[in-house]
Protein backbone atom coordinates (compact mmCIF):
# COMPACT_ATOMS: atom_id res chain seq x y z
CA UNK A 1 0.00 0.00 0.00
CA UNK A 2 2.92 2.11 0.62
CA UNK A 3 4.36 1.93 -2.50
CA UNK A 4 1.04 2.13 -4.14
CA UNK A 5 0.45 5.68 -2.37
CA UNK A 6 4.13 6.35 -3.33
CA UNK A 7 3.63 5.83 -6.80
CA UNK A 8 0.41 7.67 -7.33
CA UNK A 9 1.85 10.70 -5.46
CA UNK A 10 4.86 10.49 -8.15
CA UNK A 11 3.31 9.93 -11.03
CA UNK A 12 0.83 13.53 -9.78
CA UNK A 13 4.14 15.22 -9.19
CA UNK A 14 5.54 14.14 -12.69
CA UNK A 15 2.54 15.19 -14.48
CA UNK A 16 2.05 18.52 -12.21
CA UNK A 17 5.75 19.38 -13.49
CA UNK A 18 5.40 18.07 -17.16
CA UNK A 19 1.96 20.60 -17.74
CA UNK A 20 4.01 23.17 -15.84
CA UNK A 21 6.80 23.23 -17.85
CA UNK A 22 4.64 22.90 -21.18
CA UNK A 23 2.79 25.57 -20.06
CA UNK A 24 5.88 27.49 -19.60
CA UNK A 25 7.73 26.69 -23.33
CA UNK A 26 4.07 27.68 -24.44
CA UNK A 27 4.97 30.92 -22.91
CA UNK A 28 8.12 31.64 -24.15
CA UNK A 29 7.42 30.21 -27.90
CA UNK A 30 4.94 33.18 -27.71
CA UNK A 31 7.46 35.33 -26.38
CA UNK A 32 9.87 34.45 -29.32
CA UNK A 33 7.34 34.75 -31.59
CA UNK A 34 7.10 37.98 -30.51
CA UNK A 35 11.14 38.76 -30.67
CA UNK A 36 12.16 36.41 -33.01
CA UNK A 37 11.39 35.52 -36.40
CA UNK A 38 7.25 36.24 -37.44
CA UNK A 39 5.53 33.51 -38.06
CA UNK A 40 4.91 33.17 -42.25
CA UNK A 41 1.11 32.80 -44.06
CA UNK A 42 1.84 31.71 -47.59
CA UNK A 43 -0.84 32.64 -49.92
CA UNK A 44 -0.38 29.30 -51.56
CA UNK A 45 -1.48 27.07 -48.80
CA UNK A 46 -4.73 28.73 -48.61
CA UNK A 47 -5.94 28.02 -52.10
CA UNK A 48 -3.26 30.53 -54.24
CA UNK A 49 -3.58 29.64 -57.95
CA UNK A 50 -0.55 31.12 -59.86
CA UNK A 51 -0.75 32.38 -63.44
CA UNK A 52 -2.94 35.37 -63.63
CA UNK A 53 -6.39 33.81 -64.72
CA UNK A 54 -7.69 32.83 -61.65
CA UNK A 55 -9.14 35.18 -59.12
CA UNK A 56 -6.98 34.64 -55.59
CA UNK A 57 -8.82 37.37 -53.42
CA UNK A 58 -10.27 35.27 -51.44
CA UNK A 59 -7.35 32.79 -50.63
CA UNK A 60 -5.51 36.28 -49.51
CA UNK A 61 -8.07 37.37 -47.38
CA UNK A 62 -7.59 33.92 -45.62
CA UNK A 63 -4.37 33.61 -44.96
CA UNK A 64 -4.68 37.73 -43.60
CA UNK A 65 -7.64 36.90 -41.18
CA UNK A 66 -5.13 33.69 -39.83
CA UNK A 67 -2.24 36.30 -39.85
CA UNK A 68 -4.44 38.67 -38.12
CA UNK A 69 -5.49 36.42 -35.44
CA UNK A 70 -1.97 35.64 -34.12
CA UNK A 71 -0.52 37.13 -31.09
CA UNK A 72 2.74 37.82 -32.42
CA UNK A 73 4.68 38.99 -35.67
CA UNK A 74 2.74 37.71 -38.80
CA UNK A 75 4.07 37.54 -42.12
CA UNK A 76 1.64 36.86 -45.15
CA UNK A 77 3.72 35.98 -48.30
CA UNK A 78 2.76 36.49 -52.21
CA UNK A 79 5.31 34.27 -53.17
CA UNK A 80 7.22 34.59 -56.89
CA UNK A 81 4.65 34.45 -59.41
CA UNK A 82 1.23 36.52 -61.33
CA UNK A 83 -1.67 36.22 -59.05
CA UNK A 84 -4.59 37.55 -60.57
CA UNK A 85 -6.53 39.51 -57.22
CA UNK A 86 -10.28 41.14 -57.31
CA UNK A 87 -10.79 43.86 -55.13
CA UNK A 88 -10.36 42.86 -51.86
CA UNK A 89 -9.95 44.47 -47.53
CA UNK A 90 -7.48 43.68 -45.27
CA UNK A 91 -8.60 44.74 -42.14
CA UNK A 92 -8.17 44.93 -38.07
CA UNK A 93 -7.04 45.25 -36.08
CA UNK A 94 -4.77 42.57 -35.78
CA UNK A 95 -2.96 41.22 -32.62
CA UNK A 96 0.33 41.78 -33.60
CA UNK A 97 2.68 43.15 -36.00
CA UNK A 98 1.75 42.65 -40.12
CA UNK A 99 3.52 41.98 -42.92
CA UNK A 100 2.35 42.18 -46.22
CA UNK A 101 5.05 40.23 -48.55
CA UNK A 102 5.14 41.00 -52.53
CA UNK A 103 7.57 39.04 -53.85
CA UNK A 104 5.41 38.06 -57.31
CA UNK A 105 2.95 40.40 -59.44
CA UNK A 106 -0.42 41.11 -58.22
CA UNK A 107 -2.78 41.50 -61.58
CA UNK A 108 -5.82 43.52 -61.18
CA UNK A 109 -8.78 42.72 -62.49
CA UNK A 110 -10.90 44.20 -65.07
CA UNK A 111 -14.17 42.91 -65.44
CA UNK A 112 -17.24 45.28 -64.82
CA UNK A 113 -18.08 44.11 -61.17
CA UNK A 114 -14.15 44.61 -60.11
CA UNK A 115 -13.83 48.19 -61.80
CA UNK A 116 -17.11 49.37 -59.48
CA UNK A 117 -15.10 49.07 -56.22
CA UNK A 118 -13.44 52.31 -54.91
CA UNK A 119 -10.47 50.53 -54.74
CA UNK A 120 -8.53 47.50 -55.50
CA UNK A 121 -6.43 46.28 -52.74
CA UNK A 122 -7.29 48.19 -49.29
CA UNK A 123 -5.51 47.93 -45.88
CA UNK A 124 -7.90 49.55 -42.91
CA UNK A 125 -7.79 50.07 -39.51
CA UNK A 126 -4.46 48.58 -38.66
CA UNK A 127 -1.12 49.25 -36.16
CA UNK A 128 1.78 48.31 -36.80
CA UNK A 129 2.02 47.51 -40.89
CA UNK A 130 4.93 46.50 -43.52
CA UNK A 131 4.18 46.26 -46.82
CA UNK A 132 7.06 45.06 -49.10
CA UNK A 133 8.94 42.79 -50.74
CA UNK A 134 10.03 43.74 -54.32
CA UNK A 135 6.89 42.75 -55.89
CA UNK A 136 4.50 44.33 -58.60
CA UNK A 137 1.05 46.38 -58.54
CA UNK A 138 -0.24 46.27 -62.20
CA UNK A 139 -3.51 47.60 -62.47
CA UNK A 140 -3.51 46.79 -66.26
CA UNK A 141 -5.56 49.93 -66.63
CA UNK A 142 -5.08 50.57 -70.32
CA UNK A 143 -7.21 48.31 -70.92
CA UNK A 144 -9.88 50.49 -68.91
CA UNK A 145 -8.64 54.07 -69.33
CA UNK A 146 -10.97 55.37 -71.83
CA UNK A 147 -14.19 54.29 -69.60
CA UNK A 148 -12.99 57.41 -67.29
CA UNK A 149 -14.97 60.35 -68.28
CA UNK A 150 -14.45 62.17 -65.61
CA UNK A 151 -12.73 65.39 -66.88
CA UNK A 152 -16.72 65.52 -68.96
CA UNK A 153 -18.85 64.08 -66.42
CA UNK A 154 -19.30 66.03 -62.66
CA UNK A 155 -20.92 63.18 -61.28
CA UNK A 156 -18.52 59.88 -63.37
CA UNK A 157 -18.05 56.97 -61.30
CA UNK A 158 -14.13 56.94 -60.32
CA UNK A 159 -12.00 53.53 -61.36
CA UNK A 160 -10.32 51.81 -58.32
CA UNK A 161 -7.29 52.93 -56.71
CA UNK A 162 -4.51 49.86 -56.83
CA UNK A 163 -3.46 50.29 -53.12
CA UNK A 164 -4.96 52.71 -50.37
CA UNK A 165 -4.36 52.96 -46.61
CA UNK A 166 -7.56 54.02 -44.20
CA UNK A 167 -6.40 54.73 -40.70
CA UNK A 168 -3.33 53.16 -40.58
CA UNK A 169 -0.58 53.89 -37.91
CA UNK A 170 3.00 53.42 -37.64
CA UNK A 171 3.68 51.60 -41.01
CA UNK A 172 6.09 51.24 -43.52
CA UNK A 173 5.79 50.60 -47.55
CA UNK A 174 9.28 50.41 -49.47
CA UNK A 175 10.19 48.33 -52.32
CA UNK A 176 7.01 48.06 -54.56
CA UNK A 177 6.40 48.46 -58.15
CA UNK A 178 3.42 50.35 -59.15
CA UNK A 179 2.36 50.21 -63.01
CA UNK A 180 -0.85 51.29 -64.90
CA UNK A 181 -2.94 51.59 -62.52
CA UNK A 182 -6.55 52.01 -63.10
CA UNK A 183 -6.97 55.65 -61.04
CA UNK A 184 -4.43 56.32 -58.80
CA UNK A 185 -1.72 54.54 -57.52
CA UNK A 186 -1.28 54.92 -53.77
CA UNK A 187 -4.23 56.52 -51.61
CA UNK A 188 -3.74 57.50 -47.95
CA UNK A 189 -6.54 58.87 -45.76
CA UNK A 190 -6.90 59.16 -42.17
CA UNK A 191 -3.42 57.85 -41.12
CA UNK A 192 -0.32 58.51 -38.48
CA UNK A 193 3.08 57.84 -39.00
CA UNK A 194 3.24 56.24 -42.68
CA UNK A 195 7.00 56.05 -44.59
CA UNK A 196 7.71 55.38 -48.19
CA UNK A 197 10.58 54.44 -49.44
CA UNK A 198 11.77 53.42 -52.61
CA UNK A 199 9.35 52.77 -54.49
CA UNK A 200 8.97 52.92 -58.51
CA UNK A 201 5.75 54.30 -60.13
CA UNK A 202 4.86 54.42 -63.73
CA UNK A 203 1.81 55.08 -66.11
CA UNK A 204 1.94 57.18 -69.38
CA UNK A 205 1.51 60.81 -69.62
CA UNK A 206 -1.85 60.82 -70.95
CA UNK A 207 -3.00 58.41 -68.69
CA UNK A 208 -6.21 59.78 -66.60
CA UNK A 209 -6.34 60.28 -63.03
CA UNK A 210 -3.05 58.40 -62.13
CA UNK A 211 -2.12 60.05 -59.57
CA UNK A 212 0.81 58.29 -58.17
CA UNK A 213 0.84 59.03 -53.87
CA UNK A 214 -2.07 60.81 -52.42
CA UNK A 215 -2.60 61.95 -49.28
CA UNK A 216 -5.50 63.20 -47.11
CA UNK A 217 -6.50 63.60 -43.38
CA UNK A 218 -3.21 62.45 -42.40
CA UNK A 219 -0.22 63.08 -39.72
CA UNK A 220 3.11 62.44 -40.47
CA UNK A 221 4.06 60.81 -43.84
CA UNK A 222 6.90 60.51 -45.27
CA UNK A 223 8.16 59.93 -48.67
CA UNK A 224 11.52 59.24 -49.91
CA UNK A 225 13.93 57.54 -52.90
CA UNK A 226 10.66 57.29 -54.79
CA UNK A 227 10.33 57.42 -58.80
CA UNK A 228 6.85 58.78 -59.98
CA UNK A 229 6.26 58.85 -63.66
CA UNK A 230 2.55 59.10 -64.39
CA UNK A 231 -0.47 61.34 -65.89
CA UNK A 232 -1.53 63.06 -62.82
CA UNK A 233 -0.09 64.44 -59.86
CA UNK A 234 3.19 62.84 -59.07
CA UNK A 235 2.54 63.24 -55.48
CA UNK A 236 -1.46 64.96 -54.01
CA UNK A 237 -1.53 66.89 -50.74
CA UNK A 238 -5.65 67.69 -50.02
CA UNK A 239 -7.21 68.50 -47.21
CA UNK A 240 -6.03 68.09 -43.16
CA UNK A 241 -2.44 66.65 -44.11
CA UNK A 242 -0.38 67.55 -41.52
CA UNK A 243 3.76 67.20 -41.53
CA UNK A 244 4.18 65.66 -44.91
CA UNK A 245 8.13 65.26 -45.53
CA UNK A 246 9.15 64.78 -49.41
CA UNK A 247 12.89 63.95 -50.47
CA UNK A 248 14.77 62.92 -52.74
CA UNK A 249 11.75 62.22 -55.22
CA UNK A 250 11.97 62.19 -59.28
CA UNK A 251 9.05 63.39 -60.59
CA UNK A 252 8.19 63.19 -64.71
CA UNK A 253 5.93 63.34 -66.36
CA UNK A 254 3.51 63.99 -64.65
CA UNK A 255 1.24 66.95 -63.06
CA UNK A 256 4.02 67.88 -60.34
CA UNK A 257 3.92 67.89 -56.52
CA UNK A 258 -0.05 69.68 -55.75
CA UNK A 259 -1.64 71.13 -52.35
CA UNK A 260 -4.78 71.32 -53.48
CA UNK A 261 -7.65 72.19 -54.64
CA UNK A 262 -8.53 73.09 -51.62
CA UNK A 263 -11.99 75.34 -50.84
CA UNK A 264 -13.89 73.30 -53.15
CA UNK A 265 -16.04 71.53 -50.21
CA UNK A 266 -15.07 73.43 -47.40
CA UNK A 267 -17.52 72.31 -45.20
CA UNK A 268 -15.81 69.03 -45.05
CA UNK A 269 -12.29 70.31 -45.37
CA UNK A 270 -9.49 70.84 -43.20
CA UNK A 271 -6.25 72.80 -42.96
CA UNK A 272 -3.18 71.87 -44.50
CA UNK A 273 0.23 72.65 -42.73
CA UNK A 274 3.83 71.31 -42.30
CA UNK A 275 4.79 71.05 -45.99
CA UNK A 276 8.34 69.72 -46.76
CA UNK A 277 9.42 69.30 -49.98
CA UNK A 278 13.19 68.97 -50.53
CA UNK A 279 16.42 67.18 -52.63
CA UNK A 280 13.87 66.60 -55.61
CA UNK A 281 13.98 66.41 -59.71
CA UNK A 282 11.19 67.44 -62.06
CA UNK A 283 11.65 66.30 -65.35
CA UNK A 284 9.34 67.41 -68.38
CA UNK A 285 6.33 68.10 -65.77
CA UNK A 286 3.27 70.78 -66.71
CA UNK A 287 3.58 71.75 -62.90
CA UNK A 288 6.69 71.44 -61.04
CA UNK A 289 5.72 72.99 -57.22
CA UNK A 290 1.80 73.92 -57.14
CA UNK A 291 -1.13 75.12 -54.36
CA UNK A 292 -4.33 75.33 -55.69
CA UNK A 293 -7.92 76.80 -54.20
CA UNK A 294 -10.74 76.85 -55.41
CA UNK A 295 -12.04 80.69 -56.92
CA UNK A 296 -15.25 80.11 -54.13
CA UNK A 297 -16.10 82.46 -51.35
CA UNK A 298 -17.24 79.32 -49.30
CA UNK A 299 -18.42 79.64 -45.93
CA UNK A 300 -15.57 78.16 -43.90
CA UNK A 301 -12.48 79.53 -43.69
CA UNK A 302 -9.41 77.34 -44.48
CA UNK A 303 -5.66 77.85 -43.92
CA UNK A 304 -2.92 76.27 -46.03
CA UNK A 305 0.81 77.46 -43.90
CA UNK A 306 4.14 76.59 -43.03
CA UNK A 307 4.79 74.97 -46.70
CA UNK A 308 8.90 74.96 -47.50
CA UNK A 309 10.18 73.61 -50.68
CA UNK A 310 14.00 73.55 -51.31
CA UNK A 311 17.06 72.33 -53.25
CA UNK A 312 14.37 71.61 -56.32
CA UNK A 313 15.85 71.00 -59.90
CA UNK A 314 13.35 71.51 -62.83
CA UNK A 315 13.90 70.08 -66.37
CA UNK A 316 12.21 71.73 -69.03
CA UNK A 317 8.96 72.25 -66.33
CA UNK A 318 6.10 73.95 -67.82
CA UNK A 319 5.27 75.65 -65.10
CA UNK A 320 8.03 75.48 -62.31
CA UNK A 321 6.31 77.43 -59.53
CA UNK A 322 2.86 78.05 -59.22
CA UNK A 323 0.11 79.59 -56.37
CA UNK A 324 -3.32 79.73 -57.95
CA UNK A 325 -6.29 81.09 -55.65
CA UNK A 326 -8.50 80.84 -59.05
CA UNK A 327 -8.60 77.25 -59.58
CA UNK A 328 -11.86 76.76 -61.61
CA UNK A 329 -11.83 73.93 -63.65
CA UNK A 330 -14.67 73.43 -66.36
CA UNK A 331 -16.01 76.78 -65.32
CA UNK A 332 -17.86 75.52 -62.17
CA UNK A 333 -17.62 79.06 -60.39
CA UNK A 334 -17.68 83.11 -61.92
CA UNK A 335 -13.96 84.12 -60.82
CA UNK A 336 -14.45 87.66 -61.05
CA UNK A 337 -17.56 87.94 -58.57
CA UNK A 338 -15.97 85.55 -55.97
CA UNK A 339 -12.25 85.10 -54.36
CA UNK A 340 -10.85 82.04 -52.38
CA UNK A 341 -11.07 81.68 -48.61
CA UNK A 342 -8.54 79.58 -48.05
CA UNK A 343 -5.30 81.67 -46.48
CA UNK A 344 -2.06 80.71 -47.89
CA UNK A 345 0.62 81.97 -45.34
CA UNK A 346 4.27 81.46 -44.46
CA UNK A 347 5.65 79.57 -47.60
CA UNK A 348 9.02 79.51 -49.12
CA UNK A 349 10.64 78.22 -52.35
CA UNK A 350 14.54 78.25 -51.52
CA UNK A 351 16.98 77.14 -54.14
CA UNK A 352 14.97 76.01 -57.05
CA UNK A 353 16.95 76.10 -60.46
CA UNK A 354 16.81 74.74 -64.04
CA UNK A 355 14.83 75.45 -66.60
CA UNK A 356 11.48 76.58 -67.68
CA UNK A 357 9.64 75.30 -70.97
CA UNK A 358 6.95 78.46 -71.04
CA UNK A 359 7.73 82.23 -70.55
CA UNK A 360 5.76 82.44 -66.99
CA UNK A 361 7.93 80.11 -64.63
CA UNK A 362 7.14 81.59 -61.13
CA UNK A 363 3.42 82.60 -61.28
CA UNK A 364 1.99 83.31 -57.44
CA UNK A 365 -2.25 84.87 -58.01
CA UNK A 366 -3.34 85.21 -54.88
CA UNK A 367 -6.81 85.49 -53.49
CA UNK A 368 -8.05 89.35 -53.46
CA UNK A 369 -9.95 89.04 -49.88
CA UNK A 370 -7.29 86.63 -48.34
CA UNK A 371 -3.72 87.40 -50.36
CA UNK A 372 -1.12 85.47 -49.58
CA UNK A 373 1.42 86.60 -46.20
CA UNK A 374 5.42 86.00 -45.47
CA UNK A 375 5.66 84.11 -48.94
CA UNK A 376 9.55 84.44 -49.23
CA UNK A 377 11.21 83.81 -52.20
CA UNK A 378 15.46 82.87 -52.44
CA UNK A 379 17.51 81.86 -55.11
CA UNK A 380 15.01 81.42 -57.93
CA UNK A 381 16.98 80.65 -61.38
CA UNK A 382 14.81 79.45 -64.10
CA UNK A 383 15.84 80.69 -67.15
CA UNK A 384 13.85 79.27 -70.20
CA UNK A 385 14.72 76.08 -71.74
CA UNK A 386 15.43 77.48 -75.34
CA UNK A 387 18.56 79.48 -74.51
CA UNK A 388 17.33 81.87 -77.81
CA UNK A 389 13.93 82.37 -76.70
CA UNK A 390 12.51 84.97 -74.56
CA UNK A 391 13.26 85.66 -71.16
CA UNK A 392 11.27 84.04 -68.39
CA UNK A 393 8.96 86.30 -66.33
CA UNK A 394 7.19 86.24 -62.81
CA UNK A 395 3.71 87.27 -62.33
CA UNK A 396 2.69 88.41 -58.35
CA UNK A 397 -1.11 89.20 -57.45
CA UNK A 398 -2.12 89.95 -54.31
CA UNK A 399 1.13 89.05 -52.89
CA UNK A 400 2.79 89.69 -49.46
CA UNK A 401 6.43 89.00 -49.16
CA UNK A 402 9.89 89.20 -49.23
CA UNK A 403 13.46 88.10 -51.97
CA UNK A 404 16.74 87.65 -51.19
CA UNK A 405 19.67 86.17 -53.13
CA UNK A 406 19.76 86.04 -57.12
CA UNK A 407 16.53 85.63 -59.12
CA UNK A 408 16.23 84.35 -62.64
CA UNK A 409 13.34 85.96 -64.12
CA UNK A 410 13.17 88.94 -61.56
CA UNK A 411 11.06 88.75 -58.81
CA UNK A 412 7.51 90.15 -58.66
CA UNK A 413 7.42 90.26 -54.32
Amino acid sequence: MTVLISSLVFRTFLFLFLLAWITKGHKLYRQTARLGRPMVFNVMRYGAIEGGRTDNSQAFLKAWIEACKWDGRAKVVIPPGTFKLFPVIFSGPCKGNMAFVIKGTLLASTSPSALSSENWISFRNIEQLTVAGGGTLDGQGSSVWSLNDCKTNPVCKALPTSMTFDFVTNASVHHLRSFNSQNGHFKVHGCQKIDFGNIRISAPEDSPNTDGIKIGNSYRIRIRRTIIETGDDCIGIVSGSQKIHISNVFCGPGHGISIGSLGGHSYTEYDVEGIFVKNSVFKKTDNGLRIKTWARDSPKPLKASNIVYEDINMIDVRNPIVIDQQYCPNNQCNQQATSSNVQISDVTFRNIWGTSSSQEAVTLKCSKSKPCKNIVMENIKLPHTDSKGAATTSICNNVIGNSYGSHIPPSCI
